[in-house]
């Protein structure tokens, strides 16, 4: 890659950072990110910046705020250090689900992040499957929001071929569901759910035809796992020869393995926007694939000024 780009990284993601090098051809940066005894986030960039062209990748995946400080902090040092242009590749958006007010006197947490993002000094964002596409209004600078579809797809198609239909756990989802559904060239069906607090949700009903078929969950994330884990067992009681699930981020927090575990799902795709913890990368079920070249290539676009709409598939 040219002598002017650098990519940098926090500690979320070390793994996908190090394959991103490694398809761009170039190391990582040189950065010292830490803690100090009472929890606060220190770094320091260990090479110059000065009039570089800065990418600096970090999920704001649990631990969500730790995470996050860091990649404000790591901004802010390359910007008062004079980088020319920094882009924050941020594979997973943390907060994104806190994008509307639900009630009174609560906050839109995602619009404050963006806030604090843009503040820090970053000149431009890539991210991919955000949970809301509007999140990107939430920004005053350019953000390219990736769909890891274009990387599922070919492995969907593979092993999952016949009498597939493809399921939108509520009714947000139904776009995505309808996209991916198009390419495969399945049907659709919905899942009619109400969500009695965070993290809790009842199944209600399903839409759709999928007696004897192959039921393939869609989803942008699985934290966990309630939503998913009741859609498979409604989806079973409803006659599905076979469940399966697609999830782009696997947040899998608290007792989602266990569930995941417990339920009729035979598989759970995911991508590693979000590195696995131990419990859930011994789990036979889970599949992850690799958005590195994916992101990679954005970068490449970005970095060269050429278009990357192709890439929103």
């Amino acid at each position: 890659m040219a002598e002017n780009m650098v990519v940098f990284s926090g500690n979320s993601n070390l793994p996908l950072a190090r394959e991103i090098c490694r398809h761009l051809g170039t190391q990582l940066g040189k950065a010292h990110v830490q803690k100090f005894s009472d929890g606060e986030v220190w770094v320091e960039i260990q090479e110059n910046v000065r009039g570089l062209d800065i990418f600096v990748i970090q999920s704001t995946c649990p631990p969500v705020n730790t995470n996050l400080m860091e990649l404000l902090i790591m901004i802010d040092a390359l910007k008062r250090a004079s980088a020319g242009r920094i882009t924050a590749v941020i594979p997973y958006y943390g907060y994104a689900r806190q994008d509307r007010k639900v009630a009174p006197r609560v906050p839109i947490t995602a619009k404050l992040v963006a806030d604090l993002i843009t503040v820090a000094g970053a000149n431009r964002v890539l991210t991919i499957d955000l949970h809301a596409g509007q999140i990107q209004g939430f920004f005053n600078i350019p953000v390219d929001n990736l769909f890891a579809a274009s990387v599922m797809l070919d492995y969907l198609k593979e092993r999952f071929a016949n009498d597939l239909v493809i399921v939108s756990p509520d009714a947000g989802g139904v776009e995505r569901a309808r996209a991916i559904a198009k390419r495969m060239e399945s049907s659709i069906a919905i899942i009619d759910k109400r969500r009695t607090e965070p993290n809790e949700a009842k199944i209600m009903n399903i839409i759709g035809d999928i007696e004897g078929k192959t039921a393939l969950l869609l989803d942008d994330m699985v934290d966990t796992a309630g939503t998913l884990t009741q859609a498979a067992s409604a989806l079973a009681q409803q006659g599905a020869a076979k469940i399966a699930a697609c999830c782009v981020h696997p947040v899998l927090s608290g007792k989602a393995i266990e569930k995941i575990n417990n339920s009729p799902i035979e598989e759970v795709v995911v991508t590693n926007t979000i590195p696995l913890r131990q419990e859930a990368s011994s789990c036979s079920k889970i599949k992850v694939l690799t958005v590195g070249v994916l992101l990679s290539e954005a970068i490449k676009r970005i970095h060269s000024n050429d278009s990357v709409s192709s890439l929103f598939i």
